[in-house]
């Protein structure tokens, strides 16, 4: 039995969602379920799952297109495609999309089970990019917290995602542009402050009360952090 391991359903279907959260919840592992492409798009991109399910078919963003999208934001959680598209040429087509498996319908549970424990074993990304340190700043991509001097400091989801991309690329100017098009998912300028004004809560959050700052601004490029003692 698998214990603690924690997955998300991507199934429109809600019948077919109902028993799969039932039969997994009998195994001993806890599940979360998206009924649209889109929503289980965002669920795996602000949560740690261990496994997605996920339905090729789904309304708003397909199956394919959704871990297309993970992929490109570098998130490698496991993926097992669910799909009545069962010919070889649609499994290869599901694989080279990103997922980790594939499964055609009908299927039987036992093998489902099989397959999604073999998965959980298997590690997202390589262990050291799962926590990005910048001087006493350190960001867990697998836990979701981030600590200062061992103090943890809460953000929000959308304020994580800001900090765990200025930390990936570290010591470097990040651009407005990179900053729409990887944070905030915008392939245009809406000619808005958002990015100012999360950045200002960001720099707050996460230099309030400590001494040495990371997070500056540099004028006319973009947003750098970096610690400056690190330099040789």
């Amino acid at each position: 039995m698998v214990t603690r391991m924690k997955i998300l359903i991507v199934e429109d279907d809600l019948e077919a969602a109902a028993y799969l959260a039932k039969a997994f919840r009998e195994a001993g592992i806890v599940s979360d379920h998206a009924r649209d492409g889109e929503s289980g798009l965002f669920m795996a991109s602000e949560n740690a799952y261990d496994v997605l399910v996920v339905d090729r078919m789904l309304p708003r963003r397909d199956g394919l297109s959704l871990i297309t999208e993970l992929r490109r934001r570098d998130i490698h959680t496991p993926v097992l495609i669910l799909s009545a598209l069962g010919q070889v040429d649609d499994r290869v087509t599901g694989l080279r999309a990103g997922g980790d498996d594939y499964l055609p319908k009908p299927y039987a549970f036992n093998e489902l089970l099989a397959r999604v424990e073999v998965l959980g074993r298997r590690k997202g990304a390589p262990e050291q990019d799962m926590v990005y340190r910048v001087g006493d700043l350190e960001l867990d991509r697998l836990a979701h917290s981030v600590r200062r001097q061992g103090k943890e400091i809460p953000l929000q989801p959308r304020e994580f995602r800001l900090l765990e991309y200025l930390m990936k690329n570290a010591g470097q100017v990040v651009t407005r542009t990179m900053l729409l098009e990887n944070v905030w998912d915008y392939h245009f300028d809406p000619q808005t402050n958002v990015i100012d004004v999360h950045v200002s809560r960001l720099r707050s959050k996460i230099e309030k009360d400590f001494d040495v700052p990371l997070l500056r601004t540099v004028r006319g490029a973009g947003y750098m952090i970096k610690d400056d003692r690190t330099e040789t």
